[in-house]
């Protein structure tokens, strides 16, 4: 693998503005380790190499990550003029027509696309496995799961293809893989990141950002894309100052509150135990007063998991919902897998009384998870409940469609809570277990408040040093 590789965005813009580098050269290197790599691991579904090097052999105006590979998501991130899935066969030939406006401010921001990546069947799986695409696989083993929504894109970043790649999270689609593939994975405040043309998705529970190796290449992208977009229906606090700035400002000694328990009151795997109070020592030895506080709801686990239920199934499911509505019939089983096709059912019969009760809940859920972070500044968790799981642990089957929505709660009880109060939220790679699976572990902070999480992952990246961790995949590929 070619060394630049191995480099953050950041330090491969720098290459290029100094011309050690071509932006020809680099795209050529990606595309060279998405050649050698895909065919074992499955994260690239779409590629757009050529119209890649031409951009690269192009003029291209002074920018900051001018000449930088990107890959993004198979969903939400449309780029006008290439396929565009959400990772079902039933949208297998859809082209967007439009660029989003995250894919404008990439361009403007100097990024070259290099393609879309694989995620599971419009998004509503922790894990990446679609029927329509194949399974991708953890490059640190192929036998386990990358996570999801952006299982794709977590492992091409972790597998070096490119330093960083666009994903969203509405349940957890970005600090899921993250955690799974030993990635900085935030999802920033509600409103921070364009939606547009959209003006929101699934009741504002999505939100969009990148998957990275180092906490300043999510920072710096973040400086760019999280700016006001004047038509949306959500908004974010004002950002306060450059986030890639304040990695280099003194952090003053926070409050942090930790768990190690889900919002339910459930056990967690012991590896991610490990893995908390690792990043809570970790803490202390900063100098930050640490404290233990479950996080009080007004809901028991099983109330939260119906309402977040409600939701999701009528909004993840709105592409089946709006091609019933669009054709006049119901979208071909054949084409949508069974779990997709049973929220699209169950979605149909949710009136709109019951819509509304389950939007009203999410907001006292979310005023209750608002109103603890009075007292901290962050709080800790295991991102996950268990270590990457084997692929195939998400099933699906038509005699009973939901099995995969309640292994999926079991994997990832910890991170929907914060796309319902809408918190920036990242997974940190802060431990890597006996097997040699990485684990990560959730920061969340005040709405709004994107800056500390930053600079607090600054100073764990700089204590664990987690871009030391190779995954398996390239050690095989070098031999």
């Amino acid at each position: 693998m070619n060394p630049i590789l191995q480099l953050d965005g950041i330090a491969q813009a720098a290459l290029i503005k100094k011309g050690d580098i071509t932006p020809l050269e680099l795209v050529d290197a990606s595309i060279a380790a998405i050649e050698a790599l895909n065919p074992t691991l499955n994260a690239v579904i779409t590629p757009m190499f050529e119209a890649a090097r031409d951009i690269a052999k192009s003029d291209m105006p002074d920018a900051p990550f001018k000449g930088v590979p990107i890959l993004l998501k198979d969903g939400l991130a449309s780029y006008k003029g290439v396929r565009f899935t959400t990772g079902s066969a039933l949208l297998k030939n859809n082209i967007a027509k439009v660029d989003s406006l995250l894919v404008q401010r990439y361009k403007e921001a100097g990024f070259i696309v290099l393609g879309k990546t694989n995620m599971p069947e419009f998004g509503l799986l922790p894990t990446t496995e679609p029927t329509a695409f194949g399974a991708t696989k953890n490059p640190y083993d192929i036998t386990k799961t990358p996570g999801g929504s952006s299982g794709g894109t977590a492992a091409a970043v972790a597998a070096r293809m490119v330093a960083l790649a666009h994903g969203n999270d509405g349940g957890g689609s970005i600090r899921i893989p993250a955690s799974c593939c030993g990635l900085f994975g935030l999802k920033p405040t509600r409103g921070r990141n364009p939606l547009g043309p959209l003006s929101s998705l699934v009741s504002g529970l999505v939100e969009e950002h990148v998957l990275t190796r180092t906490v300043r290449d999510s920072a710096a992208v973040l400086d760019i894309t999280g700016q006001p977009d004047p038509l949306a229906f959500y908004h974010a606090p004002a950002q306060n100052g450059s986030y890639l700035e304040a990695l280099d400002q003194p952090i003053r000694k926070l409050k942090i509150g930790y768990a190690l328990t889900s919002p339910g009151g459930g056990a967690l795997h012991p590896d991610c135990d490990t893995a908390t109070l690792k990043t809570v020592e970790l803490c202390k030895s900063f100098g930050h007063e640490v404290v233990e506080m479950p996080l009080a709801i007004p809901f028991s686990g099983k109330q939260l998991g119906e309402i977040f239920g409600v939701l999701w199934a009528v909004g993840a499911a709105s592409p089946l919902a709006f091609y019933h509505k669009m054709t006049g019939h119901p979208p071909p089983k054949e084409l949508v897998e069974p779990l997709s096709y049973a929220m699209y059912e169950q979605g149909q019969k949710v009136s709109g009384a019951d819509y509304e009760f389950a939007r009203q809940s999410m907001h006292r859920v979310a005023r209750a998870v608002l109103a603890a972070f009075q007292d901290i500044d962050i709080w800790i968790s295991p991102s996950l409940g268990m270590p990457p799981v084997d692929l195939g642990s998400f099933a699906q089957s038509e005699t009973n469609p939901m099995a995969p929505s309640e292994m999926a709660a079991k994997f990832s009880p910890m991170t929907a809570l914060f796309n319902i109060s809408g918190q920036p939220a990242a997974s940190v790679p802060t431990h890597w277990n006996k097997e040699g699976l990485p684990i990560g572990v959730q920061l969340v902070a005040k709405f709004g408040d994107e800056k500390t999480i930053f600079q607090l992952s600054k100073q764990l990246e700089e204590a664990v040093n987690w871009n030391q961790y190779q995954p398996s995949v390239l050690t095989s590929i070098e031999h």
